[in-house]
């Protein structure tokens, strides 16, 4: 059968429509312009009730904790509210970092310092730099660690914790919640930190990370952690001038949801190839387990020094990552404390 000239052309242009596709994440697609923002109202946060954990498949324990996709309302019912909000205000930081913003954290009350209980299966003298000199210890942890008695980790030394929360687009650990409520319970300061996805846009991360953790005035600021990972399924290395491009997106959404300016987390050699002299007004948490920070990260100011990847303790079965806090106790229940505006 023969068809008419208008019919024709009608069908050849819904053909021709058909055929488009989408292009794949903006940091594996060249020549094509960046789809990353640093105005975070670009990019509202679906909304959802944050922190809720939902059940986990016994067969597939990494089941994805948000499978479905958000409705055009959800993604832009609150544009009115976030258009023209602008970053918290910088204050200077108590005498562990004077020339860097402070973190404002919520009122709370004044806990009791423990002394360092830890021991370490793989033990480094550092001589006078010792990380036993510091005196306010803290943990990090994820689903590896398992079960963990909050109570007698933190009498152990665990004064601080920083929790794994999320990594990419859609993976939550499946013990943050339970982590992140018994820590509390625990009397444990605790934050949540986020391993970032380098083949995953920033705002996709971040309003992952927001949909998943609470907006807890008492918790510690919110960590990304940025390095090299060998067994992701992410190959590609990006310029550094995209991998810093691709933090600020996400920090800068986080900083407007939380009203607290993220900590970044990194290790010798990405530091090395991307971060060195740069984000100055941000507090860095700092990997050196072989020699102290100022040694392996020169001229760098830090807030935490993760200085054991084997530590033992109390109330955690198998290892466990080490850190101290960079000044004294009363920097410490300084910098935990709320400051007059």
């Amino acid at each position: 059968m023969r068809l008419s000239v208008v019919p024709a052309i009608f069908l050849l242009g819904l053909g021709l429509s058909g055929c488009a596709s989408n292009a794949g994440p903006d940091s594996l697609t060249a020549g094509l312009p960046s789809k990353e923002t640093t105005s975070s109202v670009k990019m509202p946060v679906p909304s959802a009730d944050v922190g809720q954990v939902p059940e986990q498949n016994a067969s597939h324990p990494e089941q994805l904790a948000w499978a479905g996709q958000a409705t055009q309302t959800q993604v832009f019912e609150t544009l009115d509210r976030t258009e023209g909000m602008s970053v918290p205000m910088e204050r200077p930081v108590a005498a562990v970092m004077p020339d860097n913003p402070a973190i404002d954290l919520a009122p709370g009350q004044r806990s009791r310092i423990y002394s360092h209980q830890f021991r370490d299966a793989k033990p480094i003298n550092f001589g006078k730099a010792s990380p036993r000199r510091h005196a306010v210890h803290g943990v990090d942890i994820s689903r590896w660690q398992g079960e963990i008695d909050w109570p007698r980790l933190r009498t152990q030394g665990a004064n601080f914790a920083y929790i794994k929360a999320t990594d990419g687009g859609d993976h939550l650990d499946p013990m943050f919640m339970k982590n992140w409520n018994r820590a509390k319970k625990a009397g444990v300061k605790r934050g949540a930190y986020h391993f970032f996805y380098w083949c995953r846009t920033a705002g996709e991360q971040a309003d992952w990370f927001i949909r998943n953790v609470p907006r807890d005035p008492d918790a510690l600021p919110p960590v990304i952690d940025v390095e090299y990972n060998g067994e992701s399924s992410c190959r590609f290395r990006l310029s550094r001038a995209k991998v810093l491009e691709k933090m600020q997106v996400f920090m800068d959404k986080l900083e407007r949801h939380y009203g607290k300016r993220p900590v970044i987390y990194t290790a010798p050699d990405f530091y090395r190839d991307n971060l060195a002299g740069e984000f100055k007004s941000h507090p860095f948490w700092l990997r050196a387990v072989a020699a102290h920070p100022s040694t392996v990260y020169p001229g760098r100011k830090w807030l935490f020094w993760q200085y054991s990847g084997s530590g033992l303790s109390q109330g955690v079965e198998g290892k466990i990552d080490l850190n101290v806090f960079h000044g004294s106790e009363q920097d410490w229940h300084d910098w935990v404390s709320p400051r007059a505006s």
